[in-house]
């Protein structure tokens, strides 16, 4: 039901400035437990390894297993948030993150560990789908790209902290288990900024004209077979340009101790470099694609830069900081310009199912390359000993940069003719 010109809500103001930014700062708390635990893991791998006696194998299927459930629940999930709302799927899918940080912690089990990621994942990804959907309803049209870039700062200022915590925590890392008892204090984030985005949005129904903010309609499931190309290119980059960082990610820090010599400190702040380049420059790439347009050349840009990284690090002695620096780069612009630009391409009653297709897609690529890099580290028999078995999972990696490359490149080309959407033109 829409409101005439005598109804209260047609005299309510839309909400402030301050107020958006606000409720955006509250549901980044959110993804910033989220991404906490997550990267976790990583730094934690070697220890892993030299006390619970894992394999390669068994660390990738940690962070594989976290994928699985993401393989049907984000797009139930994203179909849940067009039904049900924003803030009751955030809280919902913050609960499970937490629940899941507590089990992974719980036992050095790898059954246990495993059903703990797995059911972290299970909120993990709808939470972020959620948050997603959320700040397309409060920015789109106003500061989009900008807003999805400071929202992911906050948010990865979680994984810069789980990255760097053998520094900050150093202690901790003597025993196996301290580590992920500080991921559950973090996951907590993800409970308690769902409820303080709760309370925002709520008084703000009772005192603002929200607009397209405030409602959800009704979603046909058949709709996810009438997204366009460009969604399914975009979608495409997305699955190849995600699988060529987080499982390299996975990793990361095993290989600079093994194949580079650094310190587990060094090895977790280069891995953070991705991190730390991402919190300062995805919000300035989206204020300038908010200003200049062209998104999907600054996204073809953005894939070129991953094709070298790899492959330098594995057959060059060149400083780890060029590599890592490059990648920073890519992974800062590509998320700053691919999320907000599927808001353009698909109707907002969609967004949520959208948003969650194309999160699903993205967790195939997660789970397949974290268990191929695990398989590739082991069948080459990747180690201090033998730092050369790391190649062939680098050229795993490479290859993912070319196709990643080749979407971004059909996505202009399509977005350039008559059936664009505009991600070459429209601005702030």
């Amino acid at each position: 039901m829409t409101a005439d010109a005598s109804s209260p809500l047609a005299t309510r103001p839309a909400p402030g400035v301050a107020y958006r930014w606000l409720v955006l700062v509250f549901i980044s708390l959110a993804m910033f437990g989220n991404y906490y635990v997550y990267d976790a893991i990583s730094p934690l791998a070697d220890v892993l390894k030299a006390q619970l006696g894992f394999s390669d194998a068994a660390i990738g299927w940690l962070n594989a297993i976290y994928s699985m459930p993401n393989l049907v629940m984000v797009l139930i999930g994203g179909i849940i948030i067009d039904r049900i709302g924003t803030r009751k799927s955030t809280l919902i899918f913050g609960v499970l993150c937490l629940a899941g940080a507590a089990i992974t912690a719980a036992s050095g089990e790898l059954r246990v560990m495993a059903t703990g990621r797995l059911v972290f994942g299970l909120g993990a990804e709808s939470l972020i789908v959620a948050v997603t959907t959320a700040i397309a309803k409060w920015f789109k049209g106003k500061e989009l790209s900008f807003a999805f870039g400071l929202n992911l700062t906050i948010a990865r200022l979680g994984s810069f902290l789980a990255l760097n915590s053998p520094s900050w925590a150093a202690p901790a890392y003597e025993r196996w288990q301290l580590p992920l008892l500080i991921s559950v204090g973090f996951g907590t984030m993800c409970v308690v900024g769902a409820m303080l985005y709760w309370v925002l949005e709520a008084r703000a129904e009772r005192r603002f004209d929200l607009g397209q903010a405030g409602g959800t309609d009704k979603v046909v499931f058949r709709d996810i077979f009438r997204f366009g190309l460009s969604y399914w290119y975009i979608v495409g980059l997305c699955i190849t340009f995600y699988s060529a960082i987080f499982p390299f990610q996975t990793f990361a820090v095993k290989f600079f101790i093994e194949a580079h010599g650094t310190s587990r400190e060094l090895g977790g702040f280069l891995s953070s470099m991705l991190t730390l380049f991402a919190m300062i420059g995805t919000p300035l790439f989206g204020y300038v694609v908010d200003r200049v347009g062209q998104r999907a050349r600054f996204m073809m840009f953005g894939s070129a830069l991953l094709i070298p990284v790899y492959l330098i690090m594995a057959y060059t002695q060149i400083s780890l900081y060029v590599p890592m620096a490059l990648m920073g780069i890519a992974f800062s612009l590509v998320p700053a310009v691919m999320w907000p630009a599927v808001a353009y391409v698909v109707d907002q009653p969609r967004l949520g199912t959208a948003y969650g297709l194309m999160t699903l897609i993205q967790n195939i690529g997660l789970a397949g390359f974290n268990l191929l890099i695990g398989w590739s580290n082991d069948y080459s028999a990747a180690s201090a000993a033998n730092p050369g078995g790391y190649a062939l999972g680098m050229w795993f990696f490479s290859v993912l940069g070319f196709v990643g490359l080749l979407f971004a490149v059909l996505l202009r080309r399509r977005e350039t003719g008559p059936h664009g959407h505009g991600l070459e033109t429209i601005t702030a």
